[in-house]
């Protein structure tokens, strides 16, 4: 409401004339010589006066150049009767013809005119639960103001992420709760002894290969490079709402979570000054599960770990904005909703692109995940190997084999792979999976990886992926490298 009413503060809108007869085709659909400038307008000048955009006209208060609280002043001053705009949109004027010589021409001084008002300005007026802030904001303006400033404030600093990546003299000293604030650290962090010390522990733990994947992926994955929210640090996949993400295996998350939080308490009561949070425990048990899945296919890697992301409180996370961030579809754990209307391939990608991976990240994150056996809800569908929690290119090797071949199941959605010569069935898959096989771009990437030489190539360039995923939100870390 704040921004509604400081919005049309300032300024009018535009609509002079109606668009037909006047505006030209959309630029993208003019002709080739008019090089996208714009929509051509034949009427007048087709600027100032003449301007055609919204189709309503008008100014809202008596200053449109500069700040005031009248536009709650004339809301509740007069009774407002529908008309129509010069373009021929709805839009409401005061009644008997009261205001009349009340705002400035915004073009030619020796004009003036009456305010109007939208009907989504009117519901402010007449909505009860709108008018009771209307009446606050008239009555208080400085909490108009106030309000006004926090909005807009919120509005232009929404997509820049938490407060550690602004710069410069203005930063505000105060932290707000749809900033995703987190603790600072008041311990030292560990060190490479007390890595390992902490891979075995949670190797030991019983938690295996594909639930400490899972959990980590889930923690790390909800990153958004659009608003650089999410991410693994904060550890707030202990946190509702996204313990109880059905993407998340509620059930099995809460008892990874209760193990890696027993490990944590361990090791934080006999420690002296270094301690662990819960945020790295989840990304180190992911990092000592690839370790060990790779070791089982022949392969000894160190994945790159590095400590220093906290645990956020409740009280530090909105619930609400958070569900915005829950995914209806991630093709990385082969998890769809059936309720979404884009397409499982296409809900892939744009996971992919939320989370700023490429193309060949992409692949080889998904044929990495199945292979860890990372599907959500341990599904089989794209687990195209027999050696399941182990790191290897089966994925890529099965999907392309000639000797397969593919047909839709009964299930909507499912595809069975079914051996050439027997008809037996070898595995299922989703679309998700058989995309990499059928486009031809993406086929060409799985291609290498399922060459006989390209083990070590793919399990390299996984974990250089996997980590990528792990610190997008390690904003700390790029201000280092810095």
């Amino acid at each position: 409401m704040a921004l509604i009413a400081g919005g049309h503060t300032f300024g009018k809108t535009h609509g002079a004339r109606s668009p037909e007869g006047c505006v030209g085709a959309e630029p993208a659909a003019a002709a080739i010589e008019e090089q996208g400038f714009g929509w051509t307008n034949k009427c007048g000048t087709g600027k100032g006066a003449d301007t055609i955009t919204s189709g309503l006209e008008g100014a809202w208060t008596v200053t449109p150049a500069q700040w005031s609280h009248n536009f709650f002043s004339n809301l509740f001053a007069f009774e407002w009767v529908k008309t129509k705009s010069p373009a021929g949109a709805t839009q409401w004027i005061p009644a008997d013809g009261q205001g009349a010589n009340l705002v400035p021409d915004a073009h030619d001084p020796t004009k003036r005119h009456a305010p109007i008002m939208l009907t989504t300005d009117l519901a402010l007026k007449f909505d009860p639960s709108y008018r009771e802030i209307s009446k606050r904001f008239l009555e208080n303006p400085e909490q108009f103001e106030q309000a006004f400033a926090k909005a807009w404030f919120k509005l232009t600093h929404r997509d820049m992420g938490p407060t550690s990546r602004y710069l410069g003299a203005e930063v505000p000293s105060e932290t707000l709760i749809w900033q995703d604030p987190l603790p600072e650290a008041e311990y030292k962090q560990i060190n490479d002894r007390d890595i390992k010390k902490l891979k075995a522990k949670i190797l030991d733990s019983g938690l295996t290969v594909p639930q400490l994947v899972r959990t980590a992926w889930a923690s790390a994955s909800s990153f958004r490079d659009t608003d650089m929210r999410g991410g693994a640090n904060g550890a707030r996949i202990n946190l509702a709402p996204q313990r109880d993400w059905q993407a998340n295996n509620p059930e099995e998350l809460k008892k990874v979570l209760a193990e890696l939080q027993s490990i944590q308490k361990d090791f934080n009561d006999t420690s002296n000054k270094r301690k662990v949070s819960l945020a790295d425990l989840i990304v180190l048990g992911g990092a000592a599960a690839i370790e060990k899945a790779a070791k089982d296919a022949g392969h000894e890697i160190q994945v790159p770990f590095a400590p220093g992301r906290v645990d956020a409180t409740q009280a530090q996370t909105d619930i609400s904005s958070f569900k915005v961030l829950e995914p209806t579809a991630d093709g990385f754990r082969n998890y769809f909703d059936a309720n979404n209307r884009r397409s499982p391939t296409e809900m892939l990608i744009d996971r992919a692109d939320t989370l700023s991976l490429n193309v060949p990240e992409m692949t080889v994150l998904v044929g990495g995940l199945r292979a860890l056996d990372a599907n959500t809800g341990g599904s089989d569908h794209g687990v195209l190997t027999r050696q399941p929690a182990t790191l290897s290119n089966d994925f890529f090797v099965n999907l392309l084999s000639m000797s397969t071949q593919w047909v839709k199941s009964p299930t909507e959605g499912v595809y069975e792979g079914r051996d050439r010569t027997s008809g037996a069935i070898q595995w299922t898959a989703t679309p998700v999976d058989l995309v990499f096989g059928s486009h031809s771009e993406l086929r060409a990437v799985a291609e290498v990886y399922a060459a006989d030489d390209a083990e070590e190539k793919f399990v390299e360039d996984f974990v250089d992926a996997w980590v990528k995923v792990m610190r997008l939100d390690r904003f700390d870390l790029s201000k280092q490298a810095q």
